[in-house]
């Protein structure tokens, strides 16, 4: 059994958002036994804490972690942010449920997000994904979204039409097991095919199986742009009539044009919420976004999958009506054009699996057309030929003040929604997420208090998925804690993503260390969490 740790002296954030107070905290068999002046230290590891913080570790809310947990053990970058605890399977994007008829179609799916995705990193269902991370160990603990995109796919392909009854009732049939077995809910992409697809009277049917089934329904909804209050208006819809409980993911108003949406935004979460909507979002502290190569296009480009884009873009005719939506986007505001909004030289590349357009990542992509010397829509039909549409992107497309609106409001909780993908320059919020939120924009810039700023990444993203044993530091909790100086600060930038933060020393998994002094230990106490 593993020693007793007292950790002395230490400033306490409980994650309750109250004022921190000075304490000894004593952790035994994974679990915080007590908090309070002078504690004894018989038996017991002990750790000075002084002029250090203690808070619960962090808990990512919305990432996308799904394929780098099954490759990557110890997940440094996050360990090092603090973060204990992360979300996965958002915005539709889930490893499983995949009968065998769907398996290929899930991996191509998956891929286009984070590159390629092997035969063996996709599951026939929730048990068959948890047993293949906890058999070998995993150092944080991972809660899991089922992907909707997972769902259709085995129903309906990409196909791009309504559902029909049946083909509802057996999406229904494969995701009530899933979260009888303890995963977390339903994720909805509803720009990402074949999610996008989806009409109402499916939205809802599938609502309410998560709703029988105790989860919580988290929604990409379906534009983030000039009809971000719509999309907003139709998941309220959703959760209304299926009386579920729903997280809006990464609430932004994207594009120039649509900036200033976001105050409009909250007050309308805050009126569903008067009516008796339970309804909260998360948000990355970041101005920038990022995805991959295939959103630039319209959803309806993609129906059929990648072969059937390829083979539009092939033909001269639909490849010209592709290059005229992407760069002057058309008169439906329900799908604006990424383009359009922001231009070429606000997509940066950020993730390429080709050897051969290696060279690119990093590079903006009027910058690197002009260096190959062709249009950029043309750079961007070959990155979907030759890259197989798994290019990774970060565009930069938010405002400041709608970015702090959405940050500092009662509503929030932190998501990194980082995109993994080792060897690439990732968007920096994969490194530097929980740094960022509690150092330089809580003691430099003044968006939040520091216990208001820990509470976000904590006692709310706790609550939400129904994690009863995490969030706050109290006696009986589980131990899962992270310790840090008043100077902790992120260092991954734009233009150097793979930074490690300074200032976060220590993080502890149910009692036992993940990062000690600094460093890595390869401890793997983590656990794939069920719901309660």
């Amino acid at each position: 059994m593993a020693q007793d740790l007292v950790i002395r002296s230490a400033r306490i954030i409980d994650g309750t958002g109250a004022p921190w107070f000075r304490a000894d905290l004593r952790v035994s068999a994974g679990r915080i036994a007590a908090i309070g002046p002078g504690l004894p230290t018989d038996g017991a590891t002990v750790l000075d804490g002084i002029d250090r913080y203690l808070a619960p570790g962090f808990i990512d809310a919305h990432c996308h972690d799904d394929l780098a947990f099954l490759r990557e053990r110890t997940r440094p970058e996050k360990a090092r942010q603090g973060v204990t605890s992360i979300v996965v399977g958002n915005c539709s994007f889930s490893l499983y449920p995949a009968p065998p008829h769907a398996a290929d179609l899930l991996r191509g799916h998956f891929s286009g997000l984070l590159g390629e995705t092997a035969r063996d990193e996709v599951f026939a269902d929730f048990e068959g994904y948890k047993a293949a991370l906890e058999d070998p160990g995993i150092a944080l603990n991972l809660v899991s979204l089922v992907g909707h995109a997972a769902l259709r796919l085995a129903v309906m392909g990409y196909e791009k039409r309504a559902a029909t009854p049946a083909e509802i009732r057996a999406m229904q049939a494969l995701l009530a097991p899933q979260i009888r077995a303890g995963a977390a809910g339903l994720s909805l992409g509803l720009v990402y095919p074949p999610s996008a697809f989806a009409e109402p009277a499916e939205l809802v049917a599938l609502a309410e199986t998560v709703r029988d089934e105790g989860g919580i329904l988290a929604a990409h909804v379906r534009s983030y742009e000039a009809h971000l209050l719509g999309s907003i208006e139709e998941f309220i819809a959703v959760l209304t009539e299926a009386r579920v409980p729903g997280l809006l993911s990464h609430l932004q108003s994207a594009g120039r044009p649509n900036w200033g949406q976001i105050p409009a935004a909250l007050a309308r979460l805050e009126q569903a919420r008067a009516a008796g909507v339970d309804i909260s979002f998360d948000m990355y502290p970041y101005p920038a976004g990022s995805s991959y190569m295939l959103q630039l296009l319209p959803p309806a480009a993609q129906e059929g999958g990648l072969p059937a884009l390829l083979a539009r873009l092939a033909d001269p005719a639909q490849r010209a009506a592709l290059q005229h939506w992407v760069e002057t986007g058309s008169d439906d505001v329900h799908i604006q054009s990424k383009i359009s909004l922001i231009g070429w030289g606000n997509v940066l590349i950020s993730g390429v699996g080709n050897p051969a357009l290696k060279s690119l990542e990093g590079s903006r992509m009027d910058a690197a057309a002009a260096k190959l010397g062709i249009a950029p829509f043309d750079l961007l039909a070959r990155f979907v030929a030759e890259d197989d549409g798994q290019t990774a992107i970060v565009m930069f497309q938010l405002s400041e003040d709608d970015l702090q609106a959405a940050c500092c409001h009662r509503l929030h909780m932190v998501g990194s929604d980082g995109l993994p993908r080792p060897g690439t320059k990732p968007h920096p919020r994969a490194f530097g997420t929980f740094p960022r939120v509690i150092g330089p924009l809580r003691r430099d810039r003044g968006w939040f208090t520091l216990e208001d700023a820990v509470r976000r990444m904590t006692a709310i993203p706790a609550q939400r998925f129904s994690l009863g044993q995490r969030g706050l530091l109290r006696p009986g909790m589980i131990a899962d804690m992270v310790l840090f100086e008043d100077a902790v600060t992120d260092h991954a930038s734009f233009e150097e993503p793979v930074q490690a933060p300074s200032g976060i020393s220590d993080v502890w998994v149910a009692g036992q260390a993940v990062v000690a002094a600094g460093q890595i230990t390869g401890r793997l106490p983590g656990k794939v969490l069920g719901r309660g």
